[in-house]
């Protein structure tokens, strides 16, 4: 089964590498690259896909570092998160795929069940309160980093060492993952609310590398093409990013792979916490936009 997984992953990235490549050449070949400097965006690409594949996430950081060197377009910035990201994620989907074992079940159908999130949930999930959105995920990402900090203080023991659930906890998982699907259609990450569902079911942190890997490394490509096809993005920033990006998914890899697994509950901790201190800031952040007036500001 997970050949098939694999199989069908590597099926869609390759037509998405194949649009991109095309446009690629032909911008390229008409002489219309834009100016920046390849290296930099290159050193971009490796520092935030190497926080990326530790669960930190790519798109915030890299947004921050664009605006803050002024290093692309605003109008551009989430065809370009999306077109150069999308190598470097599946990347790290068919490591930690292949490297970490998940019980299938459990892998696949939460795998599924954030899919069909992404695609079913938009149109509802898109109708939401944002700030109302993130201002609860940082609310119960909070409450699951402090169970944490109990659980490594022996105080509060949860978590454990399992790569499978069953019974309720799966139907929980399931649910869990398809509604954090939906939540990316607003920019939400699913990268740490699905480390602390899979600590907070009992699972080893380890699995939720290649369920939150995988789930996101099915939803890329798609959306990456769609860009692609429209060119609302920035062609020498997505490729620069992509070649070091890779880079620096395989060097944040071998950490990860090689951590032990009490460093690693450090680790998840920490970007638990970091990732619901973020969604509070935007939540108090969140202003009202006037209606005759559009920006490109927000992701």
């Amino acid at each position: 089964m997970l050949q098939i997984v694999l199989g069908l992953l590597f099926a869609i990235t390759l037509y998405f590498t194949i649009v991109f490549m095309k446009d690629f050449l032909k911008v390229k070949k008409a002489g219309e690259l834009e100016k920046t400097n390849f290296f930099a965006l290159g050193a971009v690409g490796f520092v935030t896909n190497f926080f990326d594949t530790l669960g930190i996430g790519s798109f915030a950081p890299t947004t921050a570092l664009f605006k803050f060197f002024h290093l692309s377009k605003d109008k551009n910035l989430p065809g370009t998160l999306n077109v150069s990201m999308t190598i470097p994620v599946v990347l790290e989907a068919f490591i930690f795929l292949t490297v970490i074992q998940v019980e299938a079940v459990t892998l696949f159908s939460m795998l599924g069940a954030a899919a069909i999130g992404a695609v079913l949930g938009a149109g509802v999930v898109s109708k939401l309160d944002e700030k109302k959105v993130q201002m609860g995920m940082g609310v119960a990402l909070l409450i699951v980093a402090v169970i944490m900090l109990f659980s490594q203080a022996g105080i509060f023991p949860v978590g454990g060492e399992a790569i499978g659930l069953t019974g309720a906890k799966l139907i929980i998982g399931i649910v869990a993952n398809f509604i954090l699907g939906a939540l990316m259609t607003l920019g939400i990450g699913l990268y740490a609310p699905c480390m602390a569902l899979v600590y907070a079911l009992g699972l080893s942190p380890k699995v939720a590398f290649p369920i939150m890997m995988g789930s996101c490394a099915f939803l890329m490509p798609a959306a990456a093409v769609k860009f692609v096809k429209e060119g609302a993005y920035d062609k020498k920033a997505s490729i620069a990013i992509t070649v070091f990006g890779a880079v620096g998914v395989l060097v944040a890899a071998y950490i990860v792979k090689s951590m032990p697994l009490n460093t690693l509950k450090w680790l998840v901790i920490g970007v638990i916490l970091y990732t619901s201190f973020v969604m509070f800031k935007s939540a108090v952040k969140k202003t009202e936009i006037p209606e005759d007036i559009t920006t490109n500001e927000e992701l």
